[in-house]
């Protein structure tokens, strides 16, 4: 068994478009290149976030697993993602802890998850 997250796969229709985008969205990301496999893909922390072809199998769009992004600043997370580009799906929503969570979609349609306490959090508000 493991206890870590080694990959994420987001499926989109134009991979070069893909890329460019994840990379605005997540701007501490190193691109990496797999000259072996000419393959491009984004290193987040230990995660790689793998921008890859839709297809028949798998489209993009929102449908299933959502995957969450912690982040310090809910409130300023939220306002770079759609300054990208990004549109609020669901949410924002008030959890345990003083956190926030929502999902926004990427021009694509696919979901990504934030979650974190809002600046300024004064107290116990759920």
């Amino acid at each position: 068994m493991t206890d870590s997250v080694a990959a994420i796969l987001v499926h989109v229709p134009d991979t070069e478009a893909g890329l460019a985008w994840y990379q605005r969205a997540f701007p501490h990301a190193e691109r990496e290149w797999l000259q072996a496999f000419d393959f491009a893909y984004l290193r987040i922390g230990t995660i790689d976030l793998e921008i890859v072809q839709a297809d028949e199998k798998v489209a993009n769009g929102a449908a299933g697993s959502i995957v969450y992004w912690a982040v310090d600043d809910f409130d300023r997370a939220l306002k770079h993602f759609e300054a990208v580009g990004a549109s609020l799906y669901r949410g924002p929503l008030a959890i345990q802890e003083g956190l926030w969570m929502c999902q926004v979609r990427d021009p694509w349609g696919n979901c990504i998850g934030l979650r974190g306490p809002r600046s300024g959090y004064k107290g116990d508000e759920d």
